[in-house]
């Protein structure tokens, strides 16, 4: 199925959120799918305008430190391109990179933070902690930044300046593996340099790491995800439930509203919310990935809308 809209300047409506039979609110996007053979199916929206993938990127800048010289793999690289939960194997492993690296929590630079995961956050507060950098869910990047850095004798301080090596090398990479050049850089909620791409590059790059040679920094990248997902995300993110769903999913979600996937055999794609809102990035996420033939359970379609303690309705896909 080739699935093409054309809004002009106006992306379409892509998610409506409806309560008690009545359609509340909506949220446009845009989406762009890519078959199996690289050419695009599904383009709805403007997939060829920039935009901030945001934390969709992290996994292209894993690769970029990968070929540069970092030594991880496993848990520990899907860490390295996580947004993770701040739970406290997170915490572990990240303090696991910064010590192997001859480094300490003193060195990351993200922002402190509380953990996303809501259980944790709680626990912490009544245990009387304040927010902290290792708890940030860019802290698993920010710790593989700092490792890189050690390994090529780079300086550690100032590691997210735009004209820092290590910086260079992360944009080279990302323009590669996007297949377009990077056309415009912005500072990520964590600090760290913000690439643009388009939504069609974001898929060809998600497309290169799966159909990358095993072993290779690209396919190292996207096993890790795929081996150990709540080490990219966390124990109750749905990213994790996407990838345990969809054998050979590979899947990472950024800040307002974007996601970008790619399945084993090179199909791929990605997902932006124009308001940023992320009730609506699973239900369109999972949408695509049913036109490009994925079989994935009712459960993850939709987010439940509440009144009261029962459920009234639902945040639900409406492209395809």
């Amino acid at each position: 199925m080739t699935i093409f809209a054309e809004h002009g300047g106006v992306n379409p409506v892509v998610a409506e959120v409806v309560r008690s039979g009545f359609t509340e609110s909506w949220h446009r996007g845009a989406v762009a799918g890519l078959g199996a053979d690289g050419t695009q199916v599904i383009s709805v929206g403007q997939t060829g305008v920039p935009f901030f993938p945001r934390s969709a990127n992290k996994p292209l800048q894993a690769a970029a430190m990968l070929r540069s010289g970092l030594e991880l793999d496993g848990e520990l690289l899907a860490l390295a391109a996580a947004s993770h939960s701040g739970e406290d194997f997170h915490v572990d492993g990240v303090r696991k990179i910064l010590s192997g690296a001859g480094l300490s929590e003193d060195d990351l630079r993200c922002p402190p933070s509380w953990p996303l995961d809501t259980q944790t956050a709680r626990r912490l507060i009544a245990l009387g902690q304040d927010e902290s950098r290792i708890r940030m869910n860019c802290s698993g990047k920010h710790a593989a930044m700092l490792a890189t850095c050690a390994a090529n004798g780079w300086p550690t301080a100032g590691y997210l300046a735009p004209d820092h090596p290590l910086q260079q090398a992360i944009r080279h990479t990302v323009s590669e593996l996007a297949g377009e050049q990077v056309s415009a850089t912005g500072v990520d909620g964590c600090g760290a340099p913000l690439l643009a791409l388009t939504l069609t590059g974001l898929a060809r790059a998600f497309r290169a790491l799966v159909l990358s040679v095993v072993g290779t920094p690209e396919r190292r990248v996207a096993d890790a995800i795929r081996a150990y997902p709540e080490w990219s995300s966390g124990k109750r993110r749905d990213e994790r439930k996407l990838m345990d769903a969809v054998p050979g999913l590979l899947v990472k979600a950024g800040a307002e509203g974007v996601a970008a996937f790619a399945f084993a055999d090179g199909r791929s794609g990605a997902v932006k919310i124009d308001d940023g809102m992320a009730r609506g990035r699973t239900p369109v996420t999972v949408a695509a990935l049913r036109l490009l033939g994925a079989v994935v359970p009712d459960v993850l379609a939709t987010v439940p809308v509440f009144g009261g303690d029962a459920e009234v309705g639902a945040v639900r896909a409406v492209i395809g």
